[in-house]
């Protein structure tokens, strides 16, 4: 619910006097980066939502973070993307195949990319903003926060690796 709520001067002094106005409290502001046209634009409102990044990161500074994310995912997926494109894709979200079939009607490429982009930014907000998290008791240390970038920017390459159909391990010989 949002709005403005009035308090009427005989609610606030039995002797009267003027009125007050409280703010209500402000509706989710709604900022779609927009991406290639390709890849899925990204909602800021829901990307926080989605990742639990509380409103005391500004739009701005959420913004920065997810356009970030955005291009470093670009760099790991473009040759991937390429292919796609020139088997006729139009976009991530028509990718044909048993890889993106629909999950609860959204294509299953669009919710893996989604989810690479938000655990990407907010690492990054994690790391540059250590108390993002933190307890109210002030604590920094990292074993206290929700989740630490490391945790986070597994579930990014994971969700990777989904979308281009690799295992999670990899395992090497010496």
């Amino acid at each position: 619910m949002s709005g403005t709520l009035f308090i009427p001067p005989a609610a606030l002094a039995p002797a009267g006097g003027c009125g007050s106005i409280v703010p209500g409290p402000a509706a989710p502001e709604t900022v779609i980066l927009r991406n290639d046209g390709w890849w899925p634009d990204i909602d800021l409102a829901a990307l926080r939502k989605a990742t639990r990044i509380r409103d005391t990161v500004t739009t701005e500074r959420l913004r920065d973070a997810v356009l970030g994310a955005i291009i470093t995912l670009g760099l790991d997926l473009d040759a991937w993307g390429e292919r796609q494109r020139a088997a006729g894709a139009a976009s991530l979200a028509t990718v044909p195949g048993r890889a993106n079939v629909a999950i609860d009607g959204e294509p299953r490429l669009v919710i893996l990319y989604r989810r690479a982009i938000g655990a990407t930014a907010k690492a990054e907000l994690v790391e540059r903003y250590r108390d993002l998290d933190s307890t109210k008791a002030g604590d920094r240390d990292a074993d206290a926060l929700d989740q630490t970038p490391s945790e986070l920017r597994r579930d990014a390459v994971y969700a990777i690796r989904d979308m281009l159909g690799r295992g999670r391990v990899a395992v090497e010989l010496i």
